[in-house]
């Protein structure tokens, strides 16, 4: 095991690598940033010192290999609209997108689960069906119609949530709590919809099983073959796409975030983007790509655990 985690976290690095130098390289192709923050109205003089003082007068592969390495020691520069370091521009943006990335995780298997169970179980049925069509349903609409409509009914008009913003858990939990909750719904829609086509589908799979009608032959309970054989045997697909589910939710916070105007660091990358503040760009990117890595090396690890066969 602790092979398999050192093997794969040195693995990271070339895949970092390489992510940070396509992003390097396309930013770079999107124009001058001196220029862009100076404005139409600077002059050649006036964006040449600016320039320099930004060391982008040096050549492209020097400012690549210099940012970089910083980059290893987890130094990703300043920003170039704040002057702050980027490290703790994140750093104060993390806690909003850990906190709804948790909430939206932790409700979508809860939710998601039972209701793939419940298809599987009673597959061909008339709650079969009504499960289906709220999957498609839910799949179909997007993440920002579902977080406005959300913000319509319960915090326009039933006034329960609050629309916008966001409390730290410092704050207090209820305070911290209300304000995840829109978004987190928001976000869970799509991810609840994966989760339970892919446990409904495993579940049948398994239950088709020579082993699964062996233990009925010899009497095993009902409940007993479904929960203890066929959920058991289809963890590994389950797991699989809540891993992929993750990925989508690092991704699905710019939205989400921008739309409940949470202080998070999918918001925080497309104010970089508008302003075109390269280093947060760069440094935001490559901790999204991080993360996935991370959470493909936790994937698996559990599948070592929950299927002994799997061995790499």
């Amino acid at each position: 095991m602790l092979k398999l985690v050192a093997f794969r976290l040195a693995s990271a690095i070339p895949v970092i690598g390489i992510v940070a130098v396509l992003v390097f390289v396309f930013l770079r192709l999107t124009g001058d940033p001196a220029a862009g923050l100076l404005g139409e109205d600077a002059t050649t003089k006036q964006v040449e010192e600016l320039r320099r003082s930004m060391g982008l007068d040096r050549p492209l592969v020097e400012q690549f290999f210099i940012w970089f390495g910083n980059v290893l020691r987890g130094d990703f520069g300043r920003s170039l609209v704040t002057g702050q370091p980027v490290s703790l521009l994140i750093g104060q943006r993390l806690e909003a997108t850990l906190s709804l990335a948790l909430t939206t995780t932790v409700l979508s298997v809860l939710v998601a689960v039972p209701l793939g169970l419940a298809a599987a179980r009673y597959r061909g049925s008339w709650l079969d069906r009504a499960i289906m069509l709220l999957c498609v349903s839910g799949f179909s609409t997007p993440t920002f119609v579902v977080g406005y409509l959300l913000v319509w009914i319960f915090s326009v008009h039933l006034g329960l949530l609050p629309a916008q913003g966001y409390a730290t858990l410092a704050s207090g939990f209820w305070p911290w709590l209300t304000h995840l909750v829109a978004p987190t719904i928001a976000m869970a829609t799509v991810f609840v919809v994966l989760i339970a086509r892919i446990t409904r589908a495993s579940v049948i799979e398994t239950l088709e099983q020579d082993y699964i009608r062996t233990a009925r032959a010899m009497g095993a309970n009902e409940r007993r073959v479904f929960v203890l054989f066929a959920l058991r045997n289809a963890a590994v697909p389950i797991v699989t796409i809540v891993g992929v589910g993750l990925g989508i939710v690092l991704t699905g916070v710019v939205v989400t975030e921008t739309v409940f105007n949470l202080p998070g660091i999918g918001r925080l990358t497309i104010e970089a983007i508008v302003s075109r503040d390269f280093p947060v760009i760069q440094a935001s990117i490559i901790l999204f790509s991080f993360a996935y890595l991370l959470i493909n090396l936790s994937i698996d690890i559990l599948y070592t655990l929950l299927d002994p066969r799997i061995r790499y």
